[in-house]
């Protein structure tokens, strides 16, 4: 069956939305994760679907199966990260897996829409879940409240102006396929209102994306929202987005200067504020927060290039960005007794009360500065080399500017919890299967950075299939 994660996850969310319906609620996290990891399985086993439905408006090919992987996969390890510590309401749990379900699903469904209308549909839908979740958490001040409706206000924002763009794409081409807007959209790409009108369509996408100057929500938002929640919203959403960012871009070409002279200015930015803010930051979550600013902007050099290594390249870069950025919150929410925000200062001490962790943090902090061998190393190599073949020397030097400048706060976490030590200290006993969660995302991002040739292969053939 074409559809079957998604059938599956609507399938999940009703699960929980009879359980949340009864009275016996004791052991809803084991059955999320049960069910999560079902829905991972599923995925891998439906990789090989093609096809489209609704009027060609749906395309289910090996592109969008692969993002529908990353998903199933992370929402399975986000929910294996959960906790009963996380700081939510007992009684709102059934409910709050029940929203991670119809998020997913949205985005899962963003990543197979190839139509203006199925594409706004498909944002709402995971975007409207969040909105709900976000401020189910349990705190003596306000401040989830305020991040939810921070969320609210920039997401009905960018879904306007996103709508204002595909107006003026039709009014242009007369469709809302994406497929029949490209030989349309290409002779009037020289057109400043065309450039315009893609830029407004995108804006949607770097909402998601975090990217300047989109980014207002994140720290907030990152700041008020429940570690594992925020932990959702700083990868899942991001992987569907870089895939309909693709699935758009792609009505340029790399001759439309006007276009992506607007990236670049676009990724500059982003990558410079998110890493100079970043320096000065305290808490974790804000901290990682700025850093997804800073790396949507690397991301982005691998669009602008409008080439299919740039592309290959920017897919590797969002797929290894997940895990790394999953390795840190991992971490956070372990250290987190009650599901507090954690600082700094939270991490003296780390490799002695916990060296998994501390490793598990330590390979993450390399990844995301761009050590060798790490994966995250791998993919800016990757991004800096396409974009500096396609002579965009410009934001290879400020992209190569800010790694350097960013090693600094990410080193700082490493420093944090091996350099210091503390008087007195509790041991932290992990489970195991959280040792094996933290295994398996090193294992991910050593691997990556070695060995990224075969993933980098599978990506190119999707672009074709």
């Amino acid at each position: 069956m074409l559809i079957l994660p998604e059938l599956y996850l609507i399938l999940f969310s009703i699960i929980f939305l009879f359980i949340s319906l009864g009275k016996s609620r004791q052991k809803t996290i084991i059955t999320a994760k049960v069910l999560s990891f079902l829905a991972f399985i599923i995925t891998v086993l439906c990789i090989t679907n093609r096809g489209e439905l609704f009027y060609s408006a749906y395309r289910v090919d090996l592109y969008s199966q692969i993002f529908k992987v990353l998903i199933a996969f992370g929402l399975c390890l986000v929910i294996f990260m959960f906790t009963d510590k996380d700081g939510l309401e007992d009684e709102y749990l059934p409910e709050y897996f029940m929203f991670l379900g119809l998020s997913s699903l949205g985005l899962m469904m963003l990543s197979s829409s190839v139509e203006l209308i199925s594409i706004i549909i498909s944002l709402e839908i995971s975007s409207y879940s969040l909105y709900v979740i976000i401020p189910l958490r349990r705190s003596q001040d306000s401040n989830q409240v305020e991040a939810s409706m921070k969320y609210l206000f920039f997401g009905a924002i960018s879904t306007g102006i996103m709508l204002y763009g595909i107006g003026y794409l039709y009014s242009m081409t007369g469709s809302t396929f994406i497929s029949e807007i490209v030989p349309h959209f290409r002779t009037l790409m020289g057109q400043p209102f065309g450039v315009f009108a893609l830029i407004l369509t995108l804006t949607g996408v770097f909402f998601k994306l975090s990217l300047f100057p989109m980014h207002f929500w994140a720290p907030d938002i990152y700041e008020g929202a429940s570690n594992t929640t925020t932990t959702f919203i700083a990868t899942l959403p991001k992987i569907a987005a870089t895939a309909l960012l693709i699935r758009l871009a792609v009505i340029a070409t790399p001759f439309h200067y006007s276009f992506v002279n607007a990236l670049i200015i676009l990724s500059a930015l982003s990558m410079t504020f998110g890493n100079i803010v970043g320096l000065v930051q305290r808490d974790l979550k804000r901290l990682l927060a700025y850093s997804g600013i800073a790396h949507a902007g690397y991301l982005m050099m691998g669009v602008l290039t409008l080439s299919v290594d740039g592309i290959v390249s920017a897919i590797y870069y969002i797929t290894i960005y997940v895990f790394m950025t999953l390795a840190c919150f991992y971490v956070i929410i372990s250290i987190s007794r009650n599901g507090e925000n954690s600082t700094l200062d939270d991490l003296v001490g780390l490799s002695k009360r916990s060296p998994l962790l501390a490793m598990t943090l330590a390979v993450s902090a390399f990844s995301l500065a761009g050590i060798p061998p790490t994966g995250g190393f791998t993919g800016k190599f990757f991004l800096f080399t396409n974009a500096f073949k396609q002579g965009y020397l410009f934001i290879v030097i400020v992209g190569a500017v800010n790694a350097v400048l960013s090693i600094f706060y990410y080193l700082n976490l490493v420093r944090m919890s091996y350099s210091k030590d503390t008087a007195s200290f509790e041991i932290m006993k992990l489970s195991a299967h959280e040792k094996i969660i933290c295994y398996v995302l090193m294992f991910i991002i050593i691997y990556m950075g070695v060995l990224p040739f075969g993933l980098m292969n599978i990506f190119k053939i999707s672009l074709f299939f």
